[in-house]
């Protein structure tokens, strides 16, 4: 028998966690009828096609097929086991794991990364104390102050300060309990030519990198004095991939879904400024550009992004390609406007805040217009052939714009410079836009088809008997008294596998004495591809109140199928059988054939 105090501990860990608020930190959703739709992370789309449902507890992505419960939701999401994701849930609701966990022993990878993670919170909490409360952390301090951080500021990012003594942490880790060598490999410490560990980060401010629940996963450091490296990070380990994570998205994650807009800037100290400056939904990339995860993580939070790079050569090009991307995921992107050689943070030092929010945050451009003016730079417009160059390739841009109204306001800005007609300019675009039609017509009807829930998968496509298993299985999760009359009307003689394999282990559940809880029906189930098919099943528009005349007809559909299945069979057996020129044979299939079709009258007539 299952532990029960386990297995309520469980259940209990999943009412207390809504699926909708949990999925709802990983996903944008919004209402549609009874359930919530969004952007699904497991798949790249432009249209939303990942469903929640609050009245299942349940998720299903339409476009790839995913589906599970809260618990399997972050296990996907988190990449952790069924027992680290409970942990976290409980976590999440201010619960302690009871004795039955505490006694399962995870994995050694599993346990590397915790160690690692560990190490991380502890260190974290070592380096802050260090920057406020020592005179070794004076000089740091004092640098953070003078480079405008308040006091509020150093505390809501945990900003410390690593000693300039080689051995201070490596003795302090060893004593918490961590061995060095799994130390090294996190990148907290280092190995000298002589084999001795040493602290990576020492005689550095210290710029700890937090995870989205806000874990510290690992650390910028700066170094006070003109020491070589300016910057060191942390290396990718286990915990930490910097091209899947954005800097301060666990602070600002709460305004940008309030706000459905993100500021995206370049650097730790560029997101810690503008956060301080009262723009509260910034994030940043980790000392590389944008990559194509997080520009798919930010379109599932947002609509909409403001770029705030660097204003010099190497920024504008950054901005391009960052652009790029967001446009490719669907975002909407707009450029702040940022004076010529400056950063986000020298223009908070020089200008102030007030003036940030306003004038460069506020006042953002299109990224239409921001691309028009970094193109005239490539162009000589004093002369014919560049001034021609520059409108073909303004023209194929602007093109690529799918709002009329938009579209048309750069037209006009256009011809009105260059003395064009509109209409000319118009044929141009018409001409590139139907040059590009074909392919766009086919991706919108893809990502249509992808976003339209109910037609996935396309019941009108399946045979009548197929649709019918799909429909009597949904019913059976709803109702264990619909489960017990199909037992005993096909026992688990359902024609598709899947659902016969699903069927057993439903009955299976119910037998238990389970209640229908398609969530914890979820967690019964061994397989993933089990789950995301019962997730799609349970999914289905099936009316609330059961009518015993549509459960009847699903059962015949099914029991009609199997029959004309068993008589083709019987049928192909007779022809074998008069073929070989066997008549006794023949004889006695032809018998078969005549007490099925009677067996199928009587049961007809019933």
């Amino acid at each position: 028998m299952p532990d029960q105090s386990r297995e309520q501990f469980i259940e209990e860990i999943r009412a207390a966690n809504d699926i909708v608020d949990v999925v709802g930190e990983y996903v944008q959703l919004k209402k549609q009828g009874r359930n919530y739709f969004g952007l699904c992370p497991f798949h790249s789309e432009n249209t939303p096609s990942f469903s929640v449902s609050p009245e299942k507890q349940i998720f299903h992505c339409f476009g790839c097929g995913k589906g599970g419960n809260v618990v399997t939701f972050v296990m996907e999401m988190e990449g952790i086991s069924f027992r680290e994701a409970i942990s976290l849930l409980a976590e999440k609701s201010g619960r302690s794991l009871p004795d039955s966990f505490r006694t399962e022993k995870p994995s050694p990878a599993s346990q590397e990364a915790q160690n690692i993670l560990e190490a991380h919170q502890w260190l974290t909490k070592l380096y802050h104390h260090l920057l406020k409360h020592t005179k070794e952390g004076r000089e740091a301090l004092q640098y953070l102050e003078q480079r405008g951080l308040s006091e509020e500021t150093i505390d809501a990012f945990q900003i410390g300060y690593a000693p300039d003594a080689k051995h201070f942490v490596v003795s302090f880790l060893e004593k918490k309990g961590f061995h060095p060598q799994t130390m090294v490999k996190a990148g907290l410490l280092s190995v000298t030519d002589e084999n001795k560990y040493i602290d990576r980060f020492r005689g550095r401010v210290i710029f700890p990198i937090r995870n989205h629940q806000g874990k510290t996963v690992a650390f910028s450091a700066r170094t006070l004095s003109d020491q070589k490296p300016k910057y060191i990070n942390s290396p990718e380990t286990e915990i930490f991939h910097k091209g899947r994570m954005l800097f301060n998205f666990d602070l600002a994650r709460p305004h940008i879904r309030k706000m459905s807009e993100a500021v995206l800037v370049e650097g730790a100290f560029d997101a810690i400024a503008s956060y301080q400056a009262g723009v509260q939904n910034v994030i940043a990339t980790l000392g590389t550009a944008l990559t194509d995860f997080q520009a798919s993580l930010l379109r599932r939070y947002v609509d909409t992004v403001i770029i705030c790079y660097d204003a010099d050569s190497a920024g504008l090009e950054a901005t391009i390609k960052a652009a790029s991307l967001l446009k490719k995921v669907g975002c909407y992107v707009k450029i702040a406007r940022m004076e010529q050689g400056m950063d986000p943070d020298d223009y908070i030092q020089t200008y102030g805040s007030e003036s940030f929010q306003k004038h460069v945050i506020q006042g953002n451009i299109t990224y239409m217009s921001f691309y028009l003016k970094y193109l005239r730079k490539q162009f000589n417009l004093q002369t014919e052939a560049d001034r021609i160059r520059y409108i073909e390739k303004a023209l194929d841009q602007i093109s690529t714009v799918d709002k009329p109204v938009e579209r048309e306001h750069y037209v006009k800005d256009l011809a009105d410079e260059f003395e064009l007609s509109r209409e000319t300019l118009h044929q141009e675009i018409r001409y590139r836009r139907r040059k590009m039609g074909k392919y766009k017509d086919k991706q919108q009807a893809e990502r249509h088809n992808k976003s339209n829930p109910m037609t996935k998968p396309s019941e009108k496509l399946l045979p009548a008997f197929h649709n019918a298993e799909r429909y009597l299985l949904a019913y059976m999760l709803k109702d264990p008294e619909i489960a017990d009359f199909v037992q005993e009307k096909l026992g688990g003689a359902f024609l598709i596998n899947e659902h016969q394999v699903m069927v057993t282990y439903l009955y299976a559940f119910y037998e238990e004495d389970h209640r229908a809880d398609i969530s914890r029906f979820m967690e019964y189930l061994p397989d993933e591809q089990l789950r995301n098919l019962t997730a799609q099943i349970a999914l289905l528009p099936v009316s609330d109140v059961t009518s015993n005349r549509e459960i009847e007809d699903y059962v015949n559909v099914i029991k009609k199928e199997k029959h004309r299945r068993e008589l083709h069979q019987l049928e192909m057996e007779l022809k074998e059988a008069e073929r070989q020129n066997n008549p006794v044979k023949a004889a006695q299939i032809a018998m078969e054939v005549l007490e099925l079709k009677k067996q199928w009258k009587q049961e007809k007539n019933k």
